[in-house]
């Protein structure tokens, strides 16, 4: 279960621990909104968090997704669901029409797909690019170099909502140099919302300016793949 007490306590544990990174950095409170990873969690875990009071959840896999969440965002309808994992181009309408905000646009036949069904559907949730700023090949988001012309691609020729940038740093590398290099990005290209930071690191993205974190094992526990 979870190491550091119940759901709740770890909630106000991270919580607590925003703020005082906030305050510490001289920045405003509220500034950081925190996501509750509930990729691979029970119904049961999720909706301790949820009577506790949490209401931003990130998922990875869009049919895990919809088995849990179809039911649930009908009992607790101001939950706000981000995709967080890696969108295939054939779940891009499940996507649009699940979640609140798509995290993972990272290549132009994906966001075509999302695009189209927006327009379909009239439904638009807020659309983040994946920047893959350790260029890992093993890994989803754009290039660094690519992404100013993508952004605008997806703004100006799509119309998507493009409001924030998400990048996940390489787990050896200092991730200090990976979120100044995001915030970087979003400065020149006019992008306010920062996805950056999780259960190791999140402090760091805090310091940075991360607009939300992605936080799991420390709120829910390890991972049981």
């Amino acid at each position: 279960m979870c190491p550091l007490g119940t759901i709740e306590d770890n909630l106000n544990v991270v919580n607590g621990i925003i703020n005082d990174t906030l305050k510490a950095n001289q920045l405003p409170q509220n500034t950081t909104k925190l996501i509750a990873v509930s990729k691979t969690k029970p119904r049961a875990l999720i909706e301790q968090a949820l009577k506790a009071g949490q209401r931003l959840f990130g998922e990875n896999r869009v049919q895990e997704s919809e088995e849990k969440w179809l039911d649930l965002k009908k009992k607790y309808p101001d939950t706000e669901l981000h995709l967080i994992g890696p969108l295939q181009t054939n779940k891009a309408l499940i996507a649009v029409n699940l979640f609140d905000v798509i995290q993972t646009i990272d290549r132009i036949k994906l966001a075509k797909a999302v695009a189209r069904h927006m327009n379909d559907t009239g439904r638009r949730p807020a659309c983040f690019v994946q920047v893959n700023t350790g260029r890992e090949p093993q890994k989803a988001g754009v290039l660094p170099e690519d992404a100013d012309d993508f952004i605008q691609i997806c703004r100006s020729q799509l119309q998507l909502p493009i409001g924030g940038l998400m990048c996940i740093p390489p787990a050896v590398d200092e991730p200090a140099l990976h979120f100044a290099f995001l915030r970087e990005i979003a400065q020149r290209n006019n992008i306010r919302e920062l996805s950056m930071g999780m259960s190791a690191d999140y402090k760091v993205g805090i310091q940075f300016g991360a607009t939300y974190i992605r936080v799991g094992t420390a709120i829910f526990g390890a991972r049981k793949d």
